[in-house]
């Protein structure tokens, strides 16, 4: 909103209001905001929790430390929505339809998070809200995005083809945008609604998700991509709720994503950096990088309370929105791919919980008695158990969380 009064101020030549034309101005005043929200707004309300006795309840499990956290405030995740709703609203331009959809998504998800923690506080029903509910919840999600990314005019990318590629009817040269950038006479650039996406690692690293069924005219393409975006947000989402078992871990681990992502967004939003790098140019994706600027402002904010011990756990109202948000802004920047190395930690969570039971039932059936592959599933509870201190599981899960961070960054020129 911040952005709309500064660009009628500096009409009439209001000093600093052009300030606002930056996208590294306004991303940095949405990083800084998000941390003064979650840091002032996170101490009233774990207050206010305190107050109202909504506490975690711990079962007990056997892991060392874990009867001590029972009653720790939860419904945490209220910290971390508003700090990343609020400096969106206030720096971000509410027209773009990244924007929009990234905030669908957060309250979407948050609204689903909300309602497990209430079942599970003040319903004193330990299940939460039944996992097919969540699951229902997490695939409308899925189809509101992938409708919005797949038929909306607004989103289309600018990517470079063969000189002789012959235009479809939902692409239109623009070659004269980048006459000065490119000295590569081989190919022209061109603007396209199509739902191409990147593939790490291969030269040449283009892939139309419509080309895997024939879908030329991008008439019925959606059967495909629509499907994928709800099975890619249910992954991340709960992958990032397995990994919320420890302080600190959840949102250590989101907040690196989170930069790699900005990264992302910002190169990918930018002509020279898009032609320099040779990647595909998303016009208004720069309105995405104050939303994840705020993101990761939001998630080290927290860790102002959650880091170990943790004065206030995030509940489902945080870790489903953190790793929904993942998911949809890497498929709003044509990332996805990247996801299971990128989100490594949280595949590697969902992995451990999927091995486990898979493994205990298969035992269990044909020995009739069930073995576990690891001591306790997800994996950060296997370390527990092994005697680890918890803050030495979440700083090394943090250490792999960097260098995948860092290997998915590469990408960009490894090829």
């Amino acid at each position: 909103m911040l952005t709309y009064l500064f660009d009628y101020l500096e009409t009439f030549n209001f000093p600093g209001a052009g300030l606002f034309q930056f996208i590294s101005f306004r991303a940095a005043m949405a990083l800084i905001t998000s941390l003064v929200i979650s840091i002032v707004f996170g101490k009233r309300l774990i207050n206010l929790l305190r107050k109202q006795q909504i506490g975690e309840t711990v079962r007990d499990l056997g892991l060392a430390g874990q009867i001590e956290k029972s009653g720790t405030p939860t419904m945490g995740g209220l910290i971390i929505l508003s700090a990343i709703i609020i400096p969106t609203l206030l720096f971000a331009k509410l027209h773009n339809i990244y924007v929009i959809t990234m905030l669908i998504a957060t309250v979407w998800l948050g609204a689903i998070g909300f309602l497990d923690d209430y079942i599970k506080v003040f319903k004193k029903n330990k299940e939460g809200l039944k996992g097919r509910f969540k699951v229902v919840g997490q695939i409308g999600v899925g189809i509101i995005v992938g409708c919005i990314l797949y038929f909306s005019n607004d989103v289309k990318v600018h990517k470079r083809v063969p000189m002789n590629h012959k235009l479809t009817a939902d692409e239109r040269l623009v070659s004269h945008i980048h006459t000065d950038l490119s000295q590569d006479s081989t190919t022209k650039w061109i603007e396209t609604r199509d739902m191409t996406t990147t593939i790490p690692f291969i030269k040449g690293n283009e892939f139309n998700y419509n080309w895997m069924i024939g879908d030329i005219d991008k008439s019925y393409g959606w059967l495909l991509f629509i499907p994928l975006v709800i099975f890619i947000v249910i992954a991340v989402s709960n992958g990032a709720n397995m990994t919320d078992g420890l302080d600190g871990l959840a949102s250590g681990t989101s907040a690196i994503i989170g930069i790699a992502l900005a990264i992302f967004a910002y190169v990918s939003s930018n002509i020279r950096f898009s032609d320099y790098l040779d990647v595909m140019y998303i016009p208004m994706a720069e309105e995405m990088v104050i939303f994840i600027s705020a993101f990761v402002g939001a998630c080290v904010g927290f860790m102002w309370y959650n880091s170990f011990p943790a004065q206030v756990f995030m509940g489902d109202t945080g870790s489903l929105a953190l790793g929904g948000i993942i998911a949809v802004f890497a498929i709003s920047i044509r990332k996805e791919l990247l996801i299971p190395v990128l989100c490594g930690v949280f595949l590697i969570e969902n992995l451990s919980v999927i091995m486990q039971v898979g493994y205990f039932k298969f035992t269990k059936n044909r020995y009739g008695e069930g073995r576990r592959i690891f001591l306790m599933a997800p994996l950060h509870h296997h370390y527990q158990k092994k005697g680890l201190h918890e803050a030495k599981i979440v700083s090394r899960f943090w250490i792999v969380a960097v260098l995948l961070a860092v290997i998915t960054i590469v990408t960009l020129k490894l090829r």
